[in-house]
């Protein structure tokens, strides 16, 4: 079988940005992309293609809120973070959803993601224990699905099913939204693992994304979602979270994650980073952050150290880490 010319030049897009050692011997490469820009939008430094399409997944989650924002969505802070999340499934995160709901007259029948246990892997032992089966409340992005329902109700729109479909009124709204904050073309549409329409971008275009609305390029709605995100950064993922602890410990910075190796994060003074792994691998993810952010300038002095750990296990002890390799490498100080 040989690659078509698409494959290939996406296969094109990535370099070697990490490796994985296991008792001090190289066990796989990481490939990548990430791109960094500087407070006046131009590119710090970008390893691997900036203009790559990709699909960001939840780290889209923050633009399709600024779609529900200017349909007439209003929300307190605390919940509009909610919105934004792809959280723990904690019981703050699942009452949070049931808020938001509850606000229009909704309950969680409502929901139309797919069902599933909660994310983190604490909150998961006790669900099982409690015998509780997958629901579309505790799948972790019944936050923005809730907000989704809400806004739908504000505009006057079907709140069946069929919000989830790409003609209806809500989805037409964020995909034309898209562009508007990426400054650039949404690629394509696909399906999210909860059931939403999943937008193709490029890599640079969703740094852009966040970095507009943390200045206040993305108007108002921006300005809110920033605020609500940094004030809120345990509803939009958890207390052990890297997303979260990021948040936690640089003031101003917003930050999401997504599925299949996405990362994006950006500060009101205009400094934005967006990364992809080539294979989705989330086990480079949080170190990789921490060197692009250290060559931007970026202060992650507080940030709590594991954050950015990747320990690799032998027999439930750690046996190796992953190191990230070439100019980034020698900015998370790895020689």
């Amino acid at each position: 079988m040989t690659l078509s010319d698409l494959e290939k030049a996406a296969v094109g897009s990535y370099v070697p940005l990490a490796v994985t050692y296991r008792s001090d011997v190289l066990e796989s490469v990481h490939h990548g992309a990430v791109v960094a820009l500087n407070e006046d939008g131009s590119v710090a430094f970008s390893y691997g293609d900036p203009l790559v399409g990709i699909f960001p997944r939840s780290s889209t989650k923050p633009l399709q809120a600024h779609a529900m924002l200017s349909a007439g969505l209003d929300l307190p802070d605390e919940l509009l973070a909610l919105v934004c999340a792809s959280h723990d499934g904690r019981a703050i995160h699942l009452d949070g959803v049931r808020r938001i709901l509850s606000s229009v007259g909704l309950d969680e029948s409502a929901l139309a993601n797919t069902p599933d246990l909660p994310l983190d892997e604490e909150q998961l032992q006790a669900a099982l224990r409690d015998g509780a089966c997958a629901t579309s409340l505790q799948q972790n992005c019944s936050g923005k699905h809730a907000g989704m329902l809400a806004t739908c109700i504000t505009a006057g729109w079907a709140h069946d099913a069929s919000y989830l479909s790409e003609p209806h009124p809500l989805q037409q709204s964020i995909t034309h939204g898209i562009p508007k904050l990426t400054q650039d073309a949404v690629l394509g549409i696909g399906i999210d693992g909860c059931g939403a329409p999943a937008h193709v971008m490029s890599l640079i275009g969703l740094a852009r994304s966040l970095r507009n609305m943390a200045t206040g390029a993305a108007g108002d709605e921006g300005l809110r979602i920033h605020r609500a995100m940094t004030s809120f950064p345990e509803m939009v993922g958890g207390p052990n979270r890297d997303v979260t602890l990021l948040m936690k410990g640089v003031p101003g910075l917003m930050a999401k994650d997504g599925a299949e190796g996405v990362f994006v994060a950006a500060l009101s003074d205009g400094r934005a980073v967006a990364l992809k792994i080539a294979d989705g691998a989330n086990r480079p993810r949080p170190p990789l952050m921490q060197a692009a952010l250290r060559t931007l300038g970026v202060d992650i002095s507080a940030v709590r150290s594991d954050a950015f750990s990747s320990i690799i296990l032998g027999h439930g002890k750690a046996v190796g880490e992953v190191r990230i390799v070439g100019e980034l490498g020698r900015a998370r100080g790895v020689s």
